[in-house]
């Protein structure tokens, strides 16, 4: 009905205002509000408006141009039946002149209560079976109220209207027997001319019926649309600050340590300030360097375009090096069993662990022993575990903590692995991984 192309349901009343004139009113108000229309709460709308309208005792919706048009068109066809029923019964000399005369009168009747087929389908449809048992001018206006009541109501009252007509027919011919047809046929007729309006009224509701659906599948698809894509924004989100925590942590964390060495350690020799400074550019070049790749993500959408490849398990010994310039002292003992075997996206897991295990201890433990262990093999999985005693001396509080230790379970998790980490009897902290690694 779009004319130049096809149309969403939904879009189809409110994109085109121009053309709603095309489509019946009913299926307006059902598929939406008119545009500039009050859309809000309203007793006088939705399914109150529509029970009410029933008794008549709330504002129907307004008729559209076609409405117009298919209401001309049903008031003309009834009273074209009814002209023809009116010569009819003038022909038939068997009829009296008073009986032809009320036989007019109720048909004019039923043709003008044709206008309110939309407001009573169901109280029309019945007061037409019992008009069509004394008028054979209300023929028309008969089939075209059972039409309206399938059209606009559910098939019980359609069929049992229809069935009533179909019962009442043997007993009107009977008594008033058409003066051209045999009984048999006239009846005939009549039961088909009587099957022909329910079922066609009830192939129109049909369509109607299939576009609503279509309209509620269209609005249920967007709406999952919509979730799947805050979904998924969300995971990225979430994703991008898992990886801002490992990566600007650690480098933060070896600045801190430094800069505060040199707070406390002002009388240092030139050398070993030299080298601090050095190591506090040289981390913060490094922090730089690992923001510009969150943000490329940011900006490109895609890790492979982010600029620097991302870390795997080759880059571990840089980084134990790097962990023990800044002053730790940290034991690796790496026992795996082909690490260049190992798949990329596990290696970069079981860095971004370790990653986060050393700057912990490094906030929580300064100055205690780190013991970092890696062991696995093919088909046996990559295990991971990175354990410090109890810090020598009180240590104050760190805001925020926890939070890197739950990124890392999620991104263990991610991988088809898991992540147990806790307190241990001695006061110390452990953090121990498992990840898949198939044959």
């Amino acid at each position: 009905m779009s004319g130049d192309r096809p149309t969403s349901v939904s879009e189809a009343p409110t994109a085109f205002p121009g053309r709603r004139w095309l489509f019946p009113s009913a299926l307006l108000e059902e598929l939406g509000p008119r545009p500039g229309s009050d859309s809000g709460a309203d007793p006088g709308s939705g399914p109150a408006r529509r029970w009410l309208g029933r008794f008549g005792t709330a504002a129907r919706p307004r008729r559209t141009a076609r409405d117009w048009v298919v209401d001309f068109t049903c008031f003309l066809l009834a009273v074209l039946v009814g002209v023809l029923g009116a010569h009819a019964l003038a022909d038939d000399p068997n009829t009296p002149h008073t009986v032809a005369l009320v036989d007019q009168w109720f048909g004019a009747l039923a043709c003008a209560a044709v206008w309110l087929r939309r407001r009573w389908p169901l109280g029309l449809a019945v007061a037409m079976v019992a008009v069509s048992l004394v008028s054979s001018t209300a023929g028309g206006a008969g089939l075209v109220a059972l039409f309206s009541l399938a059209v606009h109501r559910p098939f019980r009252y359609a069929g049992l209207v229809g069935a009533a007509s179909a019962v009442v027919v043997p007993f009107y011919y009977w008594a008033r027997p058409d003066p051209d047809l045999p009984y048999v046929v006239s009846v005939i007729l009549s039961i088909l001319l009587t099957a022909t309006a329910v079922g066609w009224g009830m192939f129109v509701r049909a369509k109607r019926q299939l576009t609503l659906s279509l309209r509620d599948r269209l609005r249920r698809t967007e709406t999952e649309a919509a979730l799947r894509a805050e979904q998924a924004q969300r995971l990225a989100r979430e994703a991008i600050a898992r990886e801002m925590h490992d990566v600007l942590a650690h480098r933060l964390t070896l600045l801190s340590v430094h800069a505060g060495a040199l707070e406390f350690r002002p009388d240092a020799p030139r050398e070993e300030v030299a080298r601090a400074a050095g190591v506090i550019r040289e981390s913060a070049h490094e922090a730089l360097q690992d923001l510009r790749e969150i943000i490329g993500v940011l900006r490109a959408g895609d890790a492979e375009e982010a600029g620097r490849p991302q870390p795997t398990l080759a880059a571990l010994d840089p980084l134990v090096t790097e962990s023990r310039a800044a002053g730790m002292k940290i034991v690796l003992d790496s026992r795996v069993t082909a690490p260049a075997a190992v798949p990329a996206s596990v290696g970069r897991t079981a860095y971004r662990i370790v990653q986060e295990a050393l700057t912990n201890a490094r906030k929580h433990a300064p100055g205690a022993e780190v013991t970092v262990r890696l062991t696995g093999a093919p088909g046996d999985g990559l295990t991971v575990s990175v354990r410090n005693p109890a810090p020598p001396g009180e240590v104050p509080p760190v805001p925020g903590s926890g939070q890197g230790l739950i990124g890392l379970t999620e991104r263990a998790a991610l991988a088809g692995g898991r992540l147990e980490h806790g307190e241990g009897a001695d006061g110390g902290f452990a953090v121990r991984a498992w990840l898949p690694w198939g044959p």
